[in-house]
C-alpha cells in the first residue's frame, strides 16, 4: 500500500511540473509591444476600407515599402489582444508584422503584431 501512494504522489508531482513548464512556456508566446515596436517590421498608412477581417491601407509614400505596394490589405487577427482593430476610412495607423507581404492583389499582411492608430491625417 505504502508502495502505491508513493507511486501516486510521484505521479502527481511529475504532473504539477509538466503543468508548471507549460504555462511558463505560454506566458512567453506573446510579444511586449515595446519589443515589437523596436525589433519588427512595419508599414504606415491611410485606412481606405474597412472589414471584419482585414483592412486596406494606402501605405504612406514616405515608407520604404511604398516603392513595391501602394496598397496593403492588412488582417485583423492580431497577435496583441490588446491592440486596436476597430478603424474608420481615413485613420493613419501602423502595422507591425512577420515582415512577409503575400504577393496578391492587393498584397496581403497575414502575420501581424500589432497595430497602433496614429491619428488622422494632417
Amino acid at each position: 500500500m505504502r508502495k502505491v501512494i508513493g507511486v501516486k504522489r510521484f505521479n502527481m508531482a511529475v504532473i504539477a511540473a509538466i503543468t508548471c513548464a507549460c504555462l511558463i512556456q505560454l506566458s512567453g508566446c506573446a510579444k511586449d509591444i515595446n519589443y515589437i515596436v523596436d525589433h519588427e517590421p512595419s508599414v504606415r498608412g491611410t485606412v481606405r476600407e474597412t472589414d471584419e477581417e482585414y483592412i486596406v491601407i494606402d501605405v504612406s509614400e514616405e515608407d520604404e515599402v511604398y516603392d513595391s505596394y501602394a496598397s496593403l490589405e492588412v488582417s485583423l487577427d492580431v497577435e496583441r489582444k490588446d491592440s486596436m482593430t476597430s478603424f474608420r476610412v481615413g485613420d493613419e495607423v501602423a502595422v507591425y508584422y512577420d515582415g512577409n507581404i503575400a504577393e496578391t492583389y492587393p498584397a496581403r499582411i497575414n502575420k501581424v503584431y500589432a497595430i497602433l492608430y496614429i491619428g488622422d491625417p494632417e
